[in-house]
């Protein structure tokens, strides 16, 4: 639903257990108990994208940023402004899947401490691997917030954010953080990368519990692409099948014939769902499948013949590994579209863009392939860089949340679309809201599709869902 299919975390390196006719070349097949933990381990990665997948989103409004911080053109030398960086590397998804935002957050720090830091103060990151755990959250909150007492957080990515009621309580701002659950929706103090119009009292996600989402994606490839039918494939697993039936509701609400197929988590039989799929002449393909899934069913629509329009894929997939990911997959790699909420990171001729990949180049030589999530990490301290600035040589926590609640809607320079937190009592019918959209082309990478994301834009219902 709302963005979301396009920013969903169904996360990439989830242990999906299985294929079409068994486990894969050289693994015995899972243990009962085995299963069952890939079982939990998939099912909160995908409420988690459900969360993500229809959160409510920013409207388009005037972009306003911040004034840069002053460059001096010497390496800043003075005594260190302390944020941390808190990443579940090594939860119980594995592979770094949460790493990204780190990644870029940290080059766009080092990029800025060599041409002079905040008045003349480097920026030193404390980072904090959370393990994915609920526990290991708190102990990560508690180590950075009581002890190494940072200014705030930027671009958190939690598996499990445990510690985020302690964060609120403490009034240490957390920017950019990118939403896998319902927290940056309940609490004050946390600013989440795509912003939020809950109230955020504390007490209950959302408005008492219920958030809202449009229907934008749909709305786009309806409109822009002519798409009349969409494939929604998922597990028989609970969250699998949950966030399914929400995104089967956007579509419908969209006026989309909807083809419904489930397979077998443990041993999920993708070459029928891409039989059926290819008989039933579907536009798109949309999915509540980790990336794994995602691959295996891109195979058994090549080898099905499939025809379609595109397959939607989510900002975590939006990267530069799609060539490796999908090798044996050409016709459905060239048919996989991402859609988001900020700027291509392949659109190298906008400045912004250029900055970052340049940033990447110089300072990130030691992360993957060039992400979406990369890019909005860098983003994320873009935006606390910019408002501790203007909080002077000594920014306090209180200065930088008070720079962030109050300024006007933030993008980066352009790398986002208008964040803003209106914090609105009641919840709105509907809401104007915009998208980016790329689509991956094997010679030329992500190309922007559409007209500027700032341009696409559409008037969709907000739809209530319970996290």
């Amino acid at each position: 639903m709302a963005r979301g299919a396009r920013r969903a975390r169904a996360c990439g390196a989830c242990a999906a257990g299985g294929g079409d006719t068994g486990p894969p070349p050289g693994r015995t097949p899972a243990r009962p108990a085995v299963r069952r933990r890939r079982a939990r381990t998939a099912g909160a990665l995908l409420a988690a994208g459900l969360l993500a997948a229809v959160a409510a989103c920013g409207s388009r409004l005037p972009e306003a940023d911040f004034p840069r911080p002053t460059a001096s053109g010497a390496p800043a030398e003075g005594e260190p402004i302390r944020v941390g960086v808190i990443a579940s590397s090594t939860s119980p998804v594995g592979g770094g899947a949460f790493d990204a935002p780190g990644e870029g957050a940290r080059a766009y720090f080092a990029a800025l401490n060599a041409r002079g830091g905040i008045h003349g103060r480097p920026v030193e990151v404390v980072g904090c691997d959370d393990g994915g755990s609920g526990p290991g959250n708190t102990a990560c909150v508690q180590r950075l917030v009581d002890e190494d007492e940072v200014v705030a957080l930027v671009a958190t990515t939690a598996f499990d954010y445990a510690g985020a009621a302690r964060v609120a309580r403490a009034g240490v701002p957390d920017i950019g953080g990118q939403p896998l659950g319902p927290a940056y929706d309940t609490y004050p103090h946390l600013y989440g990368i795509y912003g939020s119009a809950a109230p955020r009292t504390g007490r209950s996600p959302g408005w008492d519990g219920t958030l809202y989402g449009g229907t934008e994606v749909y709305r786009w490839f309806r409109e822009e692409q002519g798409a009349r039918t969409a494939a929604v494939v998922s597990y028989n697993q609970a969250a699998s099948a949950a966030y399914a039936r929400l995104m089967a509701r956007g579509l419908e609400e969209e006026g989309y014939t909807v083809v419904r197929e489930q397979v077998d988590f443990a041993l999920p039989n993708f070459r029928a769902a891409a039989a059926d799929i290819a008989r039933s002449g579907a536009d798109l393909v949309f999915d509540a499948l980790d990336t794994h899934g995602n691959v295996r069913l891109c195979r058994a629509l090549d080898a099905a013949g499939a025809e379609f329009t595109a397959k939607v894929t989510n900002v975590q997939n939006w990267n530069d590994a799609v060539a490796d990911d999908y090798a044996d997959a050409p016709r459905c790699r060239n048919a996989l579209w991402a859609t988001g909420s900020s700027r291509n990171h392949d659109e190298a001729a906008h400045p912004a863009v250029a900055e970052f990949r340049e940033g990447m180049r110089r300072h990130g030589a030691s992360a993957g392939p060039l992400s979406q999530w990369q890019l909005e990490g860098w983003a994320a301290a873009r935006w606390f860089a910019d408002a501790a600035a203007s909080c002077g040589r000594d920014p306090t926590r209180a200065c930088v949340d008070r720079a962030v609640r109050e300024s006007a809607p933030y993008t980066a320079g352009g790398l986002l679309l208008p964040v803003s937190f209106e914090r609105l009592a009641e919840p709105p019918a509907t809401r104007r809201t915009c998208l980016s959209v790329a689509r991956w082309q094997d010679g030329r990478g992500w190309v922007d599709q559409g007209r500027d994301m700032t341009r696409d834009c559409f008037t969709v219902p907000q739809l209530p869902y319970r996290p």
